[in-house]
C-alpha cells in the first residue's frame, strides 16, 4: 500500500513531473486524431478508387479460344450465365471506347485552340462508356452520381432532367436532327464549358469488322446533363451514352467490353465467387480460359492503387508512434532525475525495512500514473477531436482567415474521420507499454541503491 501512496506523493510534489503526463497526452491525442482522419481519408479514397466499378469485373479476352472458336459477340449469354448464381444481385454490360471530344457550334473555336496547344491537348481525350441504363442502375452507383447536385459549377451546368431516363431529350429541347443525347462528367463540363444542349463531336478510329482495316468514325451528340461521382478521373474524362447507340457508332464486332457484377454479400464471398465464376464461365466457353485472370474483384482490379493507400496508413502509424517514444524519453529523463534527488529518501526507506522490490514498484507506479493520466485524457481528447474535427477546422479557418482544408481539391464536403475502437485501445495500450518500459530503467536503478551509500553524506 505504501508504494501507491509514496509514488503519488513523489509525482505531485514537483510540477516538472507533469511534463511526462503532458507528453503522453499529446502523443496519444495526436495518434488517435491523425490516424482517425487518415482512416477517413483512406476510406474516401477507396470509394473514389472504386468509382463506378461494381463488386466484380469480367473482361473477356479479345482473343478466340485455343481451338479458334471466337467468344460470343453479344453480352446476353454472359449476363444470363452470371445471373444464374444466387449470390449475384445484379449485372450489367458496358461498352467502352476512347475518342476525341471536339465541340460544335460556338465551342468549336475552343476545341481548335486546344488541339493546337500541346499543354491542353490532353483535355480533348475522353472515355465513352455505353450502358444499359436500367441494368446499370441496379449494378453500379451511376444513379446516385446523377442525383448529386452540381458543386462549384457555373450557371447552365445542371444534372439531367429525368435521372430514370438520362438519355432522353430534356423538356423543351429539340436535337434538330438524328443525334443522340449523352451525359458528361461535372469536371469535363467545367473544362469545356458544356451545358444542357451543348453540341459535341466524338471522333475515333475503329477496325472494320469485315476487313480489319482501321477507319475513322465520328458522330455528333448533345449534352443532356452532368453526373458527379467525386472521382476526378471519371468526372473529367468520361461520357455515358446508350450502349446500343455506341455499338452502332463504332460498328465493332463485340457489343460489350466488360460485365460488372454486384453481389449480395461481397465482404464474405467476393473472392470466392470471382474464382468460381471464372471456372464456370470458362467451362461454358464464355471466357477464353479460367487461368487468364478475366474475372477480378474490384480490389484486384485496382490492386496497385489500393496497395499504395494501405502503405500510406502503415507508414503514417509508424511515424506517429515516434511521438510516444519521445514521451517515453521524457518520462525516463524525469524519473532518472527524481531517483538522483530522492537518494536520501530511498536510503531512509530501506533502513526502515523497505525492500528493493518495494522501491522498484514506487517508481514503476510513477510511470503508471503518467501513462494512466496522460493516455486517458489523450484518448478522450483524441476521440472528441476526431468526432468534431470538421466544425473545429471551420472555426479555426474562420478565426485565422486561412482555408486549412480545401474542399474543392478533395471534393469532400467535410473532413472525413473514422474512429476505430480497436485502434484507440491499441494506442492507449501502446502508451502504457512504452511509458512503463522507459520507467523501468530508473526504477531498477533506484532499487539497486545501497542504503549505506545513500545515507553516508546525509
Amino acid at each position: 500500500m505504501y508504494q501507491s501512496f509514496l509514488s503519488w506523493r513523489f509525482l505531485t510534489a514537483r510540477r516538472i513531473n507533469w511534463v511526462g503526463i503532458i507528453g503522453v497526452f499529446v502523443g496519444v491525442t495526436a495518434l488517435i486524431l491523425i490516424l482517425s482522419i487518415m482512416s477517413g481519408f483512406l476510406d474516401q479514397q477507396r470509394r473514389m478508387v472504386r468509382g463506378t466499378l461494381s463488386h466484380i469485373v469480367i473482361e473477356p479476352s479479345p482473343l478466340p479460344h485455343i481451338d479458334g472458336e471466337p467468344l460470343p459477340k453479344s453480352a446476353k449469354p454472359l449476363l444470363s450465365a452470371v445471373l444464374e448464381d444466387e449470390r449475384v444481385e445484379a449485372a450489367c454490360a458496358q461498352l467502352s471506347w476512347f475518342a476525341l471530344l471536339i465541340q460544335g457550334g460556338r465551342g468549336s473555336a475552343y476545341s481548335a485552340s486546344r488541339l493546337s496547344d500541346t499543354t491542353s491537348a490532353k483535355l480533348v481525350g475522353v472515355q465513352v462508356v455505353g450502358v444499359d441504363i436500367s441494368d446499370e442502375f441496379r449494378t453500379t452507383e451511376l444513379r446516385a452520381a446523377l442525383e448529386l447536385p452540381p458543386e462549384g459549377m457555373s450557371f447552365g451546368h445542371v444534372p439531367v432532367d429525368d435521372p430514370d431516363n438520362p438519355f432522353a431529350a430534356p423538356p423543351g429541347e429539340d436535337s434538330g436532327g438524328p443525334w443522340a443525347w449523352c451525359i458528361v462528367g461535372q469536371q469535363l463540363a467545367i473544362v469545356h464549358g458544356l451545358h444542357r444542349g451543348s453540341e459535341i463531336n466524338l471522333g475515333t478510329m475503329v477496325p472494320d469488322p469485315m476487313t480489319g482495316e482501321v477507319r475513322q468514325s465520328n458522330r455528333k451528340y448533345l449534352v443532356a446533363g452532368t453526373f458527379r461521382t467525386g472521382e476526378n478521373e471519371s468526372d473529367l474524362g468520361r461520357i455515358y451514352v446508350d450502349r446500343a447507340e455506341l455499338h452502332d457508332f463504332l460498328a465493332t464486332g463485340r457489343d460489350y467490353s466488360q460485365v460488372l457484377v454486384k453481389l449480395h454479400d461481397y465482404e464474405a464471398d467476393g473472392e470466392v465467387i470471382a474464382k468460381e465464376l471464372s471456372s464456370t464461365l470458362a467451362a461454358k466457353r464464355l471466357l477464353r480460359s479460367a487461368d487468364m485472370n478475366e474475372v477480378k474483384t474490384w480490389e484486384q482490379y485496382r490492386r496497385n492503387i489500393l496497395g499504395a493507400i494501405e502503405n500510406e496508413k502503415v507508414l503514417m502509424a509508424i511515424m506517429l508512434s515516434l511521438v510516444l517514444v519521445v514521451a517515453g524519453f521524457s518520462v525516463f529523463a524525469i524519473l532518472t532525475m527524481m531517483v538522483a534527488e530522492k537518494r536520501r529518501d530511498i536510503g531512509i526507506l530501506s533502513a526502515l525495512g523497505g525492500t528493493r522490490s518495494g522501491t522498484l514498484w514506487i517508481f514503476l507506479l510513477i510511470g503508471f500514473w503518467d501513462a494512466l493520466l496522460g493516455a486517458t485524457a489523450g484518448a478522450v481528447a483524441g476521440v472528441l477531436g476526431a468526432t468534431y474535427i470538421d466544425p473545429i477546422e471551420r472555426a479555426i479557418s474562420e478565426f485565422f482567415g486561412v482555408q486549412i482544408f480545401d474542399r474543392n481539391v478533395y471534393l469532400f464536403d467535410h473532413i472525413p474521420a473514422v474512429v476505430d475502437p480497436v485502434s484507440v485501445a491499441a494506442i492507449v495500450l501502446g502508451a502504457f507499454i512504452c511509458t512503463l518500459l522507459f520507467a523501468a530503467i530508473p526504477a531498477w536503478r533506484a532499487s539497486r541503491l545501497n542504503p549505506l551509500e545513500a545515507l553516508r553524506y546525509e
